[in-house]
């Protein structure tokens, strides 16, 4: 029996929708961060103390800063499942780009957006 070269169709189709609810769900925590954000920029500490609002302000930044790293770090992962889903439509799945073997299912499964293999990546070979 020779191995498999790529998933089927039917197996690609699993994937994608795995990556479709992965990707929904993505979508929304970075809207709602970003919908912090912008929240953020609005609230002013006019009417306090200046001592409060200047503990107020470099808390607010700190804040800021985290989710602006967040929605950066959500909107990479988005990008990586639309990858993903295009790797699905060339029928490229799966593929683990050092080797060219196939992922196992049960990784792809964990991580959809993977390119390469347990193996491969704990090995550094990226």
């Amino acid at each position: 029996m020779e191995e498999k070269t790529r998933y089927s169709d039917e197996e690609l189709l699993e994937f994608k929708e795995i990556i479709l609810k992965k990707l929904e769900k993505a979508q929304r925590e970075y809207d709602l961060i970003m919908s912090e954000l912008n929240n953020a920029n609005e609230n002013g500490t006019n009417d306090t103390s200046p001592t409060f609002k200047t503990l107020e302000e470099g808390a607010s930044t700190l804040g800021k800063e985290e989710a602006v790293r967040m929605a950066q770090r959500q909107g990479k992962f988005i990008q990586h499942l639309q990858a993903a889903l295009m790797r699905i439509e060339n029928k490229t799945y799966g593929i683990d780009r050092s080797t060219g073997k196939l992922i196992p299912k049960e990784r792809l499964r964990a991580v959809p957006h993977a390119t390469l293999s347990v193996d491969q990546k704990n090995a550094g070979k990226h």
